[in-house]
């Protein structure tokens, strides 16, 4: 095995000290006694009680986790075509305009995204009445806009790199394009539906300014209430709530990691039986 230069092993530690070390502190602090998050006073972990307690923010945690789920869901469904369209249709009349609209949310700022949907719900609601309240389902549809985004760009870049013969030896063997496609190439780029679909749940998580754009009173995600309860001081229940966050990331990422190794060594045994 061959062993990192001392200067790229440096910077490797160094890098990872900078990433990391903010998250080991956080979570150390959410074991302390003391309401102060910046003074140590002993070892507790009444802070996940008093966390289990708000009512607060286990709606907005329900309503957040809600949201990315049928938000990434639907980016996967609408991100997969539009990669299709821009990898495998060649050249058509407004291929360059679809994939300036796909990827434009990528570069837009969410402000003048946040603002431009507002300005959409409110001009649908004039004239057809809905969405009469702003709500979970303005958050959902705003987050799937930018989502979707992301999701054409990671399952294009796997499109490209599939071996074409494939398919086409499928389609000479009398199999339809549709067939083909869910029978072949689906499974060969369900590595990249996966991650697209862990990316756009991360995003919509995650995200801050649109939401609060497009949300109403009867709808708070998780950094909306974390955002306003920090202007008013740091409170211990929120690194808590971050340890627990990054608990459940850093377990959904090893299940990922672990079905997507399983399922490619499932293909590469299989095309080794087939060559056999």
């Amino acid at each position: 095995m061959r062993r990192l230069p001392s200067f790229s092993g440096a910077a490797l530690a160094l890098g990872l000290v900078f990433l990391y070390l903010p998250m080991a502190v956080l979570v150390a602090y959410s074991f302390n006694v003391s309401s102060l998050v910046t003074v140590w006073a002993g070892f507790s972990t009444k802070w996940y009680g008093e966390l289990f307690r708000d009512e607060q923010i286990l709606a907005a945690v329900w309503t957040s986790f809600k949201v990315a789920f049928f938000a990434a869901g639907m980016a996967v469904c609408l991100g997969t075509p539009a990669a299709l369209a821009m990898t495998r249709f060649g050249r058509f009349r407004g291929r360059t305009m679809l994939a300036s609209m796909v990827t434009a949310p990528l570069v837009m700022p969410e402000v003048i995204t946040g603002l431009s949907l507002l300005l959409l719900f409110v001009q649908m609601a004039a004239l057809t009445g809905w969405p009469a309240d702003r709500g979970m389902v303005t958050i959902w549809i705003a987050h799937t806009t930018f989502c979707s985004a992301y999701v054409a760009v990671v399952v294009a870049a796997r499109l490209r790199e599939v071996d074409r013969s494939i398919e086409e030896a499928a389609m000479d063997l009398g199999s339809p394009p549709a067939k083909t496609f869910f029978t072949v190439t689906l499974p060969i780029i369900s590595p990249a539906l996966i991650a697209g679909w862990l990316l756009a749940f991360t995003l919509s998580l995650d995200d801050l300014v649109v939401a609060s754009f497009v949300s109403g009173p009867g709808a708070n995600t998780l950094p909306m209430v974390v955002f306003s309860s920090v202007r008013l001081g740091v409170s211990p229940k929120i690194n808590a709530l971050a340890t627990l966050i990054i608990l459940a990331v850093s377990l959904a990422t090893l299940v990922a990691w672990y079905l997507m190794r399983r399922g490619e060594k499932k293909r590469r045994a299989g095309l080794v039986r087939t060559g056999d």
